[in-house]
């Protein structure tokens, strides 16, 4: 297939691309380089040998998206078969404080996007949604099936309605084929460590906050709340490898091939880890201490959500191969090769 990737140049996403060209598919990507840099892009070729096409262009700008959409046709003499959208603002913290920059990039953009696509025949679509959208669980672990439920931020409202988007788009016209992948939490890095998690600022996710404190750009890690209903007070959540969940994407290919319609699959190992689990894990797999320090609950968070991810595996074929072992090894493999990440603000 010819797809177009959203957003390929970030954490998820990169990982991603490496899995669709090395399943034999032709990748080109669309970034605004807001969280990310065209390093990572570099360095994906590195790995796979192959040359990405690149737009450096905002979801939200129609004539951006269209010029490309245009020079890949002349590029290639083809048509996109399928947009994998991961482009979108990700930080559910952060979404508290900005929630009209979430809506506007995350929704609006979103929007934008689909009538591009809509304009040039484009109707199969994978989507980057989130655990964030069943809000606290109702049940544990959480199946396709749990009703989605109050989200607790911007974040995962934004998540929620696109879903709904999505969803009535199909409902509109039937010939829409559109996978829901609501991902669990994303650790690890490529094996050879030539990309990974590289936050800007103050990471928002535990594991980049735990390797830049164990490389020294950091003093302390932040665990917010230690008295959460959990067996040590602190939150539990289901943490997947981007490997892993990279190729749940390809797998997701399967469901479009087939005119799914509509399908939702939760991308998670079924297991969950407390935050001083995940503290623990990576002192044992790489003999580092992490200092940290208790601080108070933030707003939004949940005390346990992790997954059933048999749909998954038993439609797509897919199942989670790497453990909490294999994830912070590789996390700090990609840290320790890298200490200042990929410098994107040089860029």
């Amino acid at each position: 297939m010819n797809i177009l990737v959203t957003g390929g140049a970030g954490y998820i996403g990169s990982h991603t691309v490496i899995a669709l060209l090395e399943s034999g598919h032709r990748v080109a990507v669309v970034d605004n380089l807001s969280n990310s840099c065209e390093k990572s892009l570099e360095r994906v070729q590195e790995i796979t040998g192959e040359n990405i096409p690149f737009y450096p262009v905002d979801i939200r700008d129609g004539d951006g998206l269209r010029k490309a959409i245009k020079s890949f046709g002349e590029e290639t003499g083809q048509k996109f078969d399928c947009c994998i959208h991961f482009a979108g603002l990700k930080s559910p913290n952060e979404s508290i404080r900005l929630p009209l920059d979430y809506y506007d990039n995350n929704i609006n953009g979103t929007l934008v996007l689909l009538d591009v696509l809509r304009e040039h025949g484009c109707k199969n679509l994978i989507f980057s949604s989130s655990a964030s959208v069943y809000g606290d669980p109702a049940v544990i672990p959480v199946t396709e099936e749990c009703p989605k439920g109050q989200c607790t931020n911007p974040y995962g409202w934004t998540k929620s309605m696109l879903e709904q988007i999505l969803t009535d788009m199909h409902t509109s016209d039937p010939e829409y084929n559109i996978v829901l992948l609501r991902y669990f939490n994303p650790l690890g890095a490529h094996k050879s460590g030539l990309i990974g998690e590289d936050p800007n600022g103050i990471p928002n996710n535990l594991m980049p906050y735990i390797t830049q404190v164990a490389v020294g750009r950091r003093d302390e890690l932040s665990v917010y709340g230690d008295d959460y209903d959990t067996p040590d007070g602190t939150g539990i959540r289901d943490y997947i490898h981007v490997v892993d969940l990279a190729c749940g994407h390809v797998k997701a290919l399967q469901a479009i091939e087939r005119k799914c319609g509509v399908a939702v699959y939760n991308l998670g190992t079924g297991r969950g880890y407390s935050v001083l689990e995940v503290v623990r894990a990576f002192e044992e797999a790489n003999g580092i201490k992490v200092p940290y320090v208790i601080k108070p609950r933030r707003a939004g968070d949940v005390a346990v959500s992790y997954s059933n991810p048999a749909k998954a595996e038993r439609e797509l074929g897919w199942k989670a191969k790497f453990d909490i072992v294999d994830m912070c090894r590789d996390a700090w493999n990609w840290q320790r090769k890298n200490p200042d990440g990929l410098k994107c603000e040089e860029n």
